[in-house]
């Protein structure tokens, strides 16, 4: 991605004068005052390493939401659950997520990247933990619930953070590399969580999955600053970092930002495609031991196949974008061809319940999952294409909470379904195929040309 070098003494560079007593910063003030040659030397990759650590805490996020859904149909059989009871526990989730989605997404934006994550991941990791002790609906939704308000956080704060570490023409990729941890975590889930539960009891899949996020917050403390005051920093990768043109420092309401047409058009798009995603992680275990009768052990090679294709799917939807981009296709164009794509592709899951065998079955949804997750890495991105920096986790934020307020809705309808026609997918697939294009058709209406809002300071 950095082969195409912009000349730093050419561009206007943001610049914070607080800053200006760094070298980094120095040298972006002297390129921004037009000094030929201010900034010499190697450009380091530094912004890399934080996308990997965005990377590892996605990873764990979806691990630890991902344990109750593969233990779904055991757990079913251990406390005689019925399809309303787990859709209720999985209600829990998705509700809380919505409110923490939109709260985090605000709290990052006030208390920055690297407190915002310790927070949040801390918060998480001792809700996944707090399930063990449930025996109950109510005390597994509680559980979810406490799970859900703070895992909210990790996706606001991300895309903030990418936003801060990388120029705009770099924001899809980077998301599309931290976006795959979430088919990572679902694709170790399967694995770690039969292995635990057979071994130690099931438990201890909820203990030791929820340990791992104290482990993170350890090394994010030792690695993290903000890229001005980064020694790993060089001039030259901080003058890229801030080669886009300069953005205004204000701050901007919830009730403010619902005012733009471009926060609607996220926001749309997050309500109708969200809760597919939340299907595929949490009813899908119950689809295939529904459908084709596969035990806990089974059940690791039919989602680990999915996730693999999900997490490529993640990737090169981020890769696709940015690289028409790079053969001077607009932004506006270049992110939605590289959300038409998936939206298509994803149709064919319709066909998911008429598959005569498990792997045919597998195969469309990973389809599925992987158009989704190249839809996701875009989508995102667009929020920082719309937004300025300091607007985008709320933004984000706003465009969560529609999506599990959209997650709690077909999550009651999902249970609804199953119960009355004897746990018959059709249905729901057939909405899951759908979704898609009528998202994207919803968000160009809305925003034909992807233009930044025009957020005017307040007095």
């Amino acid at each position: 991605m950095d082969s195409k070098e912009r000349n730093p003494g050419t561009e206007s560079v943001e610049l914070d004068a607080a800053n200006a007593g760094s070298a980094g910063a120095s040298a972006i003030a002297q390129a921004a005052e037009g000094v030929p040659g201010a900034i010499k030397g190697k450009r380091t990759g530094y912004r890399w390493v934080i996308c990997g650590m965005i990377f590892l805490a996605t990873t764990i996020n979806y691990i630890d939401r991902q344990v109750i859904s593969i233990l779904a149909p055991y757990l079913t059989d251990l406390f005689n659950w019925s399809e309303v009871d787990y859709a209720t526990i999985v209600q829990a989730f998705s509700i809380s997520y919505g409110f923490g989605y939109l709260l985090m997404g605000r709290l990052s934006d006030i208390i920055g990247v690297k407190r915002g994550y310790s927070l949040f991941i801390g918060g998480w990791s001792l809700a996944a933990m707090a399930h063990a002790v449930a025996r109950t609906v109510p005390g597994f939704a509680f559980a979810r619930g406490l799970l859900g308000i703070s895992e909210g956080g990790n996706f606001p704060v991300a895309i903030k953070a990418v936003a801060e570490w990388f120029p705009k023409n770099e924001r899809a990729f980077a998301t599309g590399i931290f976006n795959a941890g979430t088919n990572v975590g679902a694709m170790l889930a399967p694995v770690l969580v039969p292995m635990i539960t057979l071994t130690l009891g099931w438990q201890w899949a909820f203990i030791l999955t929820g340990l791992l996020g104290f482990v993170w917050i350890i090394a994010w403390w030792a690695i993290y600053r903000s890229p001005e005051d980064h020694p790993r920093v060089s001039a030259a990768e901080l003058a890229y970092i801030r080669s886009d043109p300069p953005e205004p420092t204000h701050k901007v309401g919830w009730g403010k930002l619902l005012t733009y047409k471009q926060t609607w058009a996220f926001v749309g798009a997050k309500f109708f495609t969200d809760p597919i995603w939340w299907f595929y992680l949490f009813w899908m275990p119950k689809f295939l031991d529904t459908n084709f009768g596969l035990s806990l052990s089974e059940l690791v090679w039919p989602l680990l196949t999915i996730y693999v294709v999900a997490d490529v799917g993640s990737v090169a939807g981020g890769y696709v974008s940015g690289a028409l981009m790079n053969r001077g296709w607009s932004v506006n164009m270049g992110r939605k061809i590289a959300m038409l794509i998936p939206a298509l592709l994803i149709v064919f899951t319709v066909f998911a319940p008429l598959a005569t065998t498990m792997w045919m079955a597998v195969a469309f949804v990973s389809m599925a999952a992987a158009s989704h997750q190249w839809w996701s890495a875009n989508l995102f991105t667009t929020a920082s294409d719309m937004f300025p920096r300091w607007a985008t986790a709320s933004v984000v934020g706003l465009g969560g909470f529609a999506g599990s307020m959209g997650g709690f809705l077909f999550q009651w309808l999902t249970g609804q379904i199953l119960e009355a026609t004897d746990s018959n997918y059709t249905v729901i697939f057939i909405i899951c195929g759908l979704a898609y294009v009528t998202a994207l058709g919803i968000f160009h209406i809305i925003v034909p040309n992807l233009e930044p809002a025009k957020i005017e300071k307040p007095a």
